[in-house]
């Protein structure tokens, strides 16, 4: 699929996908989404992709979301998204290999909804958060109403959606929900940083561990640990497993193959 409002790279086991939307603040109508989507279906499926990373273009904004001046002109009836829901990744609940969020701005509404739905967040120093949409009349029916009380404190995050007030990016650090703060210009180096470290680890590992972790959110812990979860079975049975063993063994870097 050719893109025209993102971009999309794959380099050396890392999906970069890029909102290319500078002019409106990287804001999505469907065309984006759609795009959005198409591409998060081709990093699920590519075995040789193992991190994904998500960004905007310039440095204003991740993105502010929902299109509002496309929807005024075509209809609330036109937004359209993919199967993974907005971004092409609120609702994608099987995707366990890992995505990092690059903040390279304002991440509001639906931008910061995509936020929430990745695994890591790494933030400009400029960057803000926030779900303005009861001051537009809607509601942030991405996910947002349901993470972002999971991910801070419940009193804060009513605060926050009660107000459609924004938060910085020292304070959404101070609790929490971005693990680490950057000058601007350095922000694509430190994604890349964390997406390193992250391949350091084996593949089969990681997604066995965040199904877990996502899986098991809001079960009872004696219920989770005798759950039986499909990728761990397969982490058990994969090579990676005695090759992480054997290396540790033989004192060498391991070589991990994802299977």
């Amino acid at each position: 699929m050719a893109y025209e409002f993102i971009t999309y790279e794959k380099q050396e086991r890392i999906a970069w996908i890029t909102i290319n939307r500078p002019e409106v603040m990287n804001a999505l109508h469907p065309p984006a989404n759609l795009e959005l989507s198409d591409a998060f279906d081709d990093f699920a499926a590519d075995a040789e992709a193992w991190v994904a990373v998500l960004t905007g273009a310039g440095e204003r904004a991740f993105s502010a979301g929902n299109d509002l001046k496309y929807s005024a002109q075509h209809g609330m009836g036109a937004v359209k998204l993919g199967p993974g829901g907005f971004g092409g990744i609120t609702t994608r609940f099987d995707l366990f290999k890992p995505v990092i969020a690059a903040v390279n701005g304002l991440a509001l509404g639906g931008g910061f909804e995509m936020a929430l739905a990745c695994d890591i967040i790494v933030a400009a120093e400029h960057a803000r958060f926030g779900l303005p949409e009861p001051r537009v009349g809607l509601a942030a029916l991405a996910g947002g109403m349901q993470r972002l009380p999971q991910q801070i404190p419940p009193k804060i995050a009513m605060g926050l959606m009660l107000t459609g007030k924004q938060l910085s990016a020292a304070d959404a650090q101070r609790l929490g929900l971005v693990n680490e703060v950057v000058p601007a210009p350095e922000l694509r180096a430190a994604a890349r940083r964390w997406a390193d470290e992250i391949l350091q680890c084996s593949p089969t590992s990681v997604r066995a561990t965040k199904q877990v972790a996502l899986q098991s959110q809001g079960v009872p812990l004696v219920e989770s640990t005798r759950q039986s979860y499909p990728l761990v079975a397969t982490l058990f049975s994969s090579e990676d497993v005695m090759e992480g063993v054997m290396a540790f063994a033989q004192k060498r870097p391991p070589q991990w193959k994802g299977k």
